[in-house]
């Protein structure tokens, strides 16, 4: 919590105006990860040999609005962003549903441990995960639950929906074009989501606490 300052006065936000302002936030920043997914994602390079970006501003902002705004704000920012990209999307729904598992899958795990902490007077959740060596052992927590969710999920959407398109998936950014299908993808899942996670979490920890955006809302 922030230092009270002389001739300052100390407000406390009632449950309904912080539930406002969590709601506000998730708005806004969903809002900017769809306008983000719609203009900036197209033109982003793709992993060779797959169809995903090598770098996601997408998760990034949701993670962003966690950082921020708190919980519920982060999971709620990142539902309406996910459903506002479907249109914009050429996989339709899948795409987006794949995102938003990813970056809940990160999510879950701070969300676990920060509710195993009695919180104190004054100490607010975000300065918990703030500190450094928290921060990692959650995010290779969350990595590691995201790479197993999301291996699932390639197995069984490159089994069904995508099936024609299973053997476009290469090892190519391995150096081994030669690998493609199944076998590509049970090895190259794993590595591009563990790629992604760190970009996920390192950049908006970079954006949010060294510019203590999180001090300025105070919101969890």
């Amino acid at each position: 919590m922030s230092e009270i300052k002389p001739g300052e006065k100390e407000v406390i936000r009632s449950i309904s105006s912080q539930l406002i302002i969590e709601i506000a936030g998730a708005a806004i920043f969903g809002a900017l990860s769809i306008v983000a997914g719609a203009i900036l994602a197209p033109n982003i390079p793709r992993i060779a040999g797959w169809f995903i970006a090598i770098i996601d501003p997408i998760s990034i902002i949701w993670i962003a609005c966690l950082l921020i705004f708190g919980v519920r704000a982060g999971i709620l920012c990142s539902v309406i962003g996910a459903v506002g990209l479907m249109p914009f999307d050429f996989t339709g729904w899948i795409g987006p549903s794949m995102k938003l598992a990813a970056t809940i899958s990160l999510i879950i795990v701070p969300i676990i441990f920060l509710k195993l902490y009695k919180r104190k007077p004054g100490i607010i959740n975000s300065q918990k995960l703030k500190e450094p060596k928290n921060y990692v052992i959650y995010g290779v927590g969350g990595t590691a639950l995201r790479i197993v969710v999301m291996e699932l999920f390639n197995i069984i959407v490159y089994l069904t929906v995508f099936a024609i398109y299973a053997n476009i998936i290469t090892l190519e950014f391995l150096g081994l074009p030669q690998i493609t299908g199944m076998t590509a993808i049970l090895i190259g899942a794993p590595l591009i989501n563990a790629w992604q996670s760190a970009l996920d979490l390192l950049i908006p920890y970079l954006l949010v606490f060294t510019t203590k955006l999180d001090e300025k809302f105070e919101i969890w």
